[in-house]
């Protein structure tokens, strides 16, 4: 195999012989195993493949320029990408990565180093644009080939029509080599164990009238996988093998709604106006005398004043011909004479629910509400249970759309960071399933159907509050009504802690839960007490002092008696 440009990421351990598998693993570009018979690469079927590839990329930009698809696309875009003065439109979350904060910082570091060299900030919506119409993206990797330590240098965008992902399945004179024998198996039969060589073919000037790019060694270049960034839209024809674009969908749709509005305009352009017929009395003039009497009266009668559209002016054209033209009909003697009538116009010609029909199926095939069709209809900001079914669709969609094109951000950060020595390859694949993209949202759906939600579970939590310690207890309702995990239960224990400590809030078990007032301390000032001053409104009551008290003075007063009595 010839030499690769670029770099590759290679593991650190070798997995183990024994993980074997006759079935290759699956790839998301739909590419077939494509053979290679040569040093250069005679590909099986190279010339079908790439030529359908390249007319469906074509047909996809061909469709983006038709304005009712447009219109789509561009609300699918302003969906997903919300451009804001002050934040930017997709931030890395790391709430659920297990890693230390230093760690962390430096992933959010890099996260943003690569936005900037990518400049998503300001060109975030070209390119989400432009991959949802391709329905695949290519980013080349630049790195300092001798200080690959220092990370990718540069991100530069490649046309879909200039590259193609190719697998090569290796040839070795080792027999052993594809065919491994696991110990207990019937027979030690020999299970394959396909080897493929995986990388891409880019060509500066791609053959457009056949579709082909050229193979490699002319004019083209072979490009390690690991240097290439390559996101597709998901959807694959495993019939074809090709990868689709979401557009793929409404391309019948689109091409039907074409036709209805064509065949609209020629109809009402033949049908619209009024034509008069002139019957014109000829007599028993023979036939070449009639046909020139006929002429003169045409050319008396007719009108010879014709509207210039260009110029605005009305001038004289005797060659004026158009489908709008009256009809002059001879008629022989014995019939009514000379006779004229006019054709009525075309009937219903305001009635457009044909093309509302096609425009609604088209943005069907593309998932977008039909709501959104009417320019006047304004988006309810009022009870998220009003808001139409497909609008909820909607966003899931979009949801979607996100998720996958955050696989870009994947691996432009995992080279970045393998390169950085920031991880290892082995750490990524277990980082990189909690690594998580937050983008901006900017429908005021999602708030309200959480507000409902949060109103919805207070007026549970109300209703049940009596019930709690006779039959509910507190840790059931958090998580059954409030729907509090466990994780969130913690963490806003901690806070209401750190609040009560702080003093923003009262301590809840020195409050009265009806009154709202502080309970009364242990060891307080007995002033505050109302039965220590010794009213209240059961009279002069003595206190536990006043007993004490008077039974000392009783005391004293039993003793002097007892003397005077012995005196």
């Amino acid at each position: 195999m010839a030499k690769l440009f670029g770099f590759s990421i290679e593991e650190t351990q070798d997995k183990s012989a024994s993980i074997i598998s006759p079935v290759p693993k699956n790839n998301e570009d739909g590419v077939d195993n494509y053979i290679a018979s040569g040093f250069y690469g005679q590909y099986v079927d190279i010339e079908g493949a790439y030529r359908s590839e390249h007319e469906l990329i074509k047909r996809y930009r061909e469709m983006a320029l038709h304005p009712e698809a447009d219109g789509a696309i561009e609300d699918v875009v302003n969906e997903a990408i919300v451009s804001d003065l002050y934040d930017s439109p997709v931030e890395v979350e790391l709430s659920n990565l297990n890693a230390s904060e230093t760690i962390k910082k430096k992933i959010r570091e890099e996260f943003r180093y690569i936005k900037e060299i990518m400049d998503f900030d300001k060109k975030s919506h070209e390119i989400f644009r432009n991959w949802y119409i391709d329905g695949r993206l290519y980013y080349l990797k630049v790195i300092d080939q001798k200080n690959p330590q220092e990370g990718i240098k540069d991100l530069r965008y490649i046309d879909p029509m200039k590259i193609k992902y190719v697998r090569q399945e290796k040839k070795s004179t080792d027999r052993n080599l594809g065919n491994l024998r696991i110990p207990g198996n019937k027979g030690d039969e020999a299970v394959p164990n396909p080897k493929f060589d995986e990388y891409y073919i880019y060509t500066m000037k791609p053959n457009y009238p056949t579709g082909m790019i050229a193979q490699a060694g002319k004019g083209s270049t072979k490009i390690a996988k690991d240097s290439i960034t390559y996101c597709t839209s998901g959807l694959v024809d495993r019939n074809k093998n090709r990868v689709l674009s979401y557009l793929h969908k409404a391309i019948k749709a689109l091409n039907q709604l074409r036709m209805i509005e064509d065949s609209l305009v020629i109809y009402r352009l033949s049908r619209a106006p009024e034509r008069r017929i002139f019957y014109i009395d000829v007599g028993n003039l023979p036939k070449v005398k009639a046909e020139q009497y006929l002429k003169e009266v045409m050319s008396r009668y007719r009108n010879k004043l014709v509207y210039d559209a260009q110029t605005g002016e009305v001038r004289d054209d005797r060659k004026f011909m158009s489908m709008m033209e009256d009809f002059w009909l001879p008629r022989r003697e014995g019939g009514r004479g000379t006779e004229i009538s006019t054709l009525p116009g075309g009937q219903n010609l305001g009635e457009l629910t044909d093309i509302e029909y096609f425009q609604k199926k088209l943005y069907r095939a593309l998932g977008i509400p039909e709501s959104r069709i009417a320019a006047e209809g304004g988006f309810n900001l009022g009870r998220s249970s009003e808001i139409l079914r497909d609008e909820l669709k909607f966003a899931k969609f979009v949801g979607r759309l996100r998720k996958r094109f955050a696989n870009m951000f994947n691996d432009m950060l995992k080279t970045q960071l393998i390169l950085k020595n920031i991880v290892t390859p082995e750490d990524w694949e277990t980082m990189e399933d909690h690594i998580q993209y937050d983008f901006l949202y900017d429908n005021q759906f999602a708030e309200l159907k959480e507000t409902e939600m949060i109103q919805g579970r207070l007026g549970n939590l109300a209703q049940i509050e009596p019930y709690i310690g006779k039959y509910y207890s507190t840790e059931f309702v958090r998580k059954r009504i409030l729907r509090q995990t466990d994780q969130e239960i913690e963490e806003i224990d901690m806070q209401i802690e750190d609040e009560i400590q702080k003093g923003i809030i009262p301590n809840p078990n020195e409050t009265d839960p009806i009154t709202g007032e502080p309970l009364p301390q242990e060891g307080g000032d007995p002033a505050a007490d109302p039965a220590a001053q010794g009213g209240g409104d059961l009279g002069d009551v003595p206190v536990e002092d006043d007993l004490e008290q008077q039974a000392q003075i009783t005391d004293a007063q039993y003793q002097k008696d007892t003397k005077k009595a012995e005196i």
